[in-house]
């Protein structure tokens, strides 16, 4: 597998950035904001931004616990708070879009299981659910430009 050097024009990966920044900033626990890139990252297979945001939620002091079981979060009781579950959740639903119905917009269904967003919802104001959903789509963006263009770990530098 041969690395594919050039990954977006500057001013589409100057975009990207803005909104991985600002979903970020709005968020306001990066911690919890690295949880999720990191679980949506698994999902998506890149290593690149496993290897990046490892590395990040680690500085932002996320515990090694955490970081361990992330991948089997929904087993690890006691492990992340209802919070955090609650944005795990809302990250594989949006991240694997398999799991919920396909019906008429206006019916009240989607891919997102309507209870894995009401539960959301309960967690995160309206602001912050909008980052939140800001901050899984960026990095869904991101895992596919780095998985497609078959980066490999460690060119991250901080």
């Amino acid at each position: 597998m041969t690395a594919r050097t050039r990954l977006l024009d500057k001013s589409v990966a100057q975009a990207m950035s803005t909104l991985s920044a600002a979903a970020k900033r709005g968020l306001g626990d990066p911690a919890l904001a690295e949880l999720v890139v990191i679980r949506a990252s698994q999902l998506n297979h890149c290593a690149f931004c496993l290897d990046m945001h490892l590395r990040i939620a680690r500085e932002h002091g996320v515990p090694e616990r955490q970081l361990d079981l992330l991948a089997a979060w929904e087993e690890a009781e006691g492990v992340y708070d209802e919070r955090e579950r609650a944005a795990l959740a809302l990250t594989e639903a949006m991240t694997v879009l398999t799991g919920g119905t396909s019906q008429a917009v206006g019916s009240g269904g989607g891919f997102v299981p309507d209870e894995v967003y009401e539960t959301a919802a309960k967690h995160f104001d309206d602001t912050e659910l909008a980052h939140l959903i800001g901050l899984v789509v960026a990095i869904n963006n991101w895992n596919r430009v780095m998985v497609s263009r078959r980066i490999p770990p460690g060119g991250y530098t901080p």
